[in-house]
């Protein structure tokens, strides 16, 4: 009984203190909004209650849409305005959970529950979403600097739709790279168009098979072939899947009567509703506003091939096309070696080529083959490079498409000689951009240039085929893994990095990530992962350690992210290189730092 009265008072004593602070809050309006709800279960009641609150927060900020309600009264649809609207404030729901009281007033099955957030804590969540509006255009134009034409157009729209989503939409700025203060309501959509306008789309060339033909593109951007972009094609019928160009190269592949058309549409994507899975907060808003309409994203292109005094922009070239490198003098056997499996990659017929690998070279190339239906582009112009004893292709472009994919690849392909000839191996290409991070840092030897970049295209290209084996080769069995971060660590004097509490958290051993990995390889069809900003940096003692910090793009058959890889590889021998920390984050800091040498070594 003493028990069963001491539980009686204090639960009295707590409804007094809930009671209390309930009538505090409710009573102090201009300090907090509040929601309180009921239900059978307490998910159903927190339900009530937020639904109650984001509608008091929607009370607060909707004469301030101004910039989503001028645009749909523009359109026509200003009476379908406070329906988009709700839909734009739930959006928010998310964000303020993490910023909201809860108390439990009742539970089931006569569950009651009470939210509240302070004024200031929803300014804070619009303070959020700016930081991701400015953030995107930052990354816009940096894209854009280097040609990057997918990635510039991707976060320009995404900061636009994002704009149209907050109540300060029509008053935000931002500095350019210039030092100009531009009004992003108006800036986004130009820049947007200013990238359409510099795009010219010229046929290379024309493949003609018995039931198809493939069209070569070159893709420039201001003259100069792009990095990346992507697009589909009118195929007389229906609009394709996606196709993503790369180093001035993209296709079209016509079947039937329309493979004989004298030009084709063209739509530029910019949208790219299935990468912005990675937010779910972006792919909430891309979902509840309309998708806003670029006619200058549309192209028509002639399919006849351009005179040569027609042809615009500076010719695509090989993408290591700097004189840096030592190139092979006698050629000739290596070119008939490579001509002769392009010829079997077009022809399906591999029989006749597995005396132009080594072993494991043919296993990659069967596994590479397999990678999503290759098919060679045109007539590469191709750059053999004397290194290490062994000769390095540069590099065949490729197209990949997946059954469950609405996207098709495009991948420039490295062929690996050894001292005997064979080609030993195979990997994809890093961007030009990427190759240029590392090529143009000329304190370093070229020798040293060239196995960081040998081993960065092995590292993605393991992922892409699946390569288990080679993967668990490469990290230390003692390497630190963490796999998902959100601060930087922190290491004492002691240990660099195993006695930090959030590390170990985070930490996965070597056989916990390559058991994690092989999963993930068996549940999906297809990996791809593109390596976009890049710092590298050489540690000051241990002989060829380098701590490689890079922005990875991460898109699977049913998965995708962005984030930020660091990786320390020690490559003191360059036939076996070895990664002893891989850290990934999803975001870059508040003080703009991720992980780095200093944090390790």
């Amino acid at each position: 009984m003493k028990n069963i009265f001491s539980f009686l008072i204090t639960l009295i004593f707590l409804q007094s203190v809930n009671a209390q602070t309930i009538d505090e809050i409710k009573s102090n309006c201009n300090v907090y909004l509040w929601g309180q709800g009921k239900g059978l279960t307490l998910k159903k009641a927190d339900q009530e209650a937020l639904a109650m609150l984001i509608s008091q927060i929607s009370t607060q900020v909707e004469s301030s849409f101004t910039l989503l309600k001028n645009e749909m009264s523009q359109n026509g649809n200003s009476e379908h305005f406070t329906e988009t609207f709700n839909s734009v404030i739930n959006t928010y729901s998310n964000a303020t959970l993490k910023n909201t009281g809860r108390i439990v007033l009742g539970n089931e099955p006569d569950a009651e529950v009470f939210r509240y957030i302070k004024r200031d804590e929803v300014k804070k969540v619009f303070a959020a979403r700016k930081d991701k509006i400015i953030g995107f255009t930052s990354n816009a134009e940096n894209s854009l600097e280097k040609n990057q034409l997918a990635d510039a157009l991707r976060y320009y729209y995404w900061a636009l739709t994002l704009l149209k989503s907050h109540p300060d939409g029509d008053k935000i700025n931002y500095t350019d790279k210039t030092g100009q203060k531009q009004l992003l309501a108006t800036w986004l959509p130009m820049q947007i168009n200013n990238v359409f306008d510099g795009i010219n789309i010229k046929i290379k060339n024309i493949e003609k098979e018995e039931n198809y033909t493939t069209f070569i593109l070159n893709i420039f951007y201001k003259n100069k072939p792009i990095v990346n972009f992507d697009y589909s094609y009118w195929d007389g019928s229906d609009w394709s899947n996606l196709i993503s160009g790369r180093n001035g190269i993209g296709l079209v592949e016509l079947y039937g009567a329309a493979k004989d058309a004298k030009k084709i549409k063209i739509k530029a994507e910019y949208i790219f509703q299935g990468e912005a899975r990675i937010d779910r907060e972006l792919e909430d808003v891309l979902q509840k506003i309309d998708p806003i309409p670029f006619r200058n994203s549309y192209f028509t292109v002639s399919l006849i091939i351009a005179k040569k005094t027609e042809e615009v922009g500076e010719p695509v070239k090989a993408e290591i096309n700097e004189a840096i490198f030592t190139e092979v003098q006698d050629k000739y056997p290596f070119e008939k070696s490579i001509n002769n499996i392009l010829i079997s990659i077009k022809t399906k017929n591999y029989t006749d080529i597995q005396n132009e690998f080594t072993s494991e070279g043919y296993n990659v190339f069967k596994k590479l083959i397999q990678y999503g239906n290759a098919k060679v582009l045109g007539n590469p112009e191709l750059k053999f490079i004397a290194f290490n004893n062994k000769v390095i292709c540069r590099s065949v472009p490729m197209s990949f498409n997946f059954k469950s994919n609405n996207k098709q690849f495009i991948e420039n392909v490295i062929f690996y000689f050894n001292s005997s000839g064979k080609v030993e191996t195979l990997s994809f290409a890093l961007s030009k951009a990427a190759l240029n991070d590392i090529i143009n840092k000329k304190v370093w030897k070229e020798y040293d240039r060239m196995i960081l970049v040998n081993f960065l295209e092995h590292y993605k290209t393991a992922y892409a085929l699946k390569r288990l084996n080679y993967i668990e080769s490469i990290f230390a069995d003692d390497a630190l893994i963490i796999t998902g971060a959100f601060v930087k660590v922190k290491p004492n004097e002691i240990n660099k990095y195993t006695s930090n509490r959030i590390v170990k958290f985070n930490r996965q051993t070597k056989q916990e990530y390559i058991k994690n990995l092989k999963y993930t390889f068996n549940s999906k069809e297809y990996v791809n992962i593109k390596f976009e900003d890049s710092k590298i940096r050489k540690a000051g003692k241990g002989g060829d350690i380098y701590g490689v910090q890079i922005k990875q793009n991460y898109y699977s058959s049913n998965y995708g992210d962005v984030g930020y890889l660091f990786l320390m590889v020690d490559l003191n021998d360059s036939n076996e290189p070895i990664i002893h920390v891989r850290t990934w984050q999803p975001v870059v800091s508040k003080n703009d730092s991720i992980y780095g040498l200093s944090d390790f070594f």
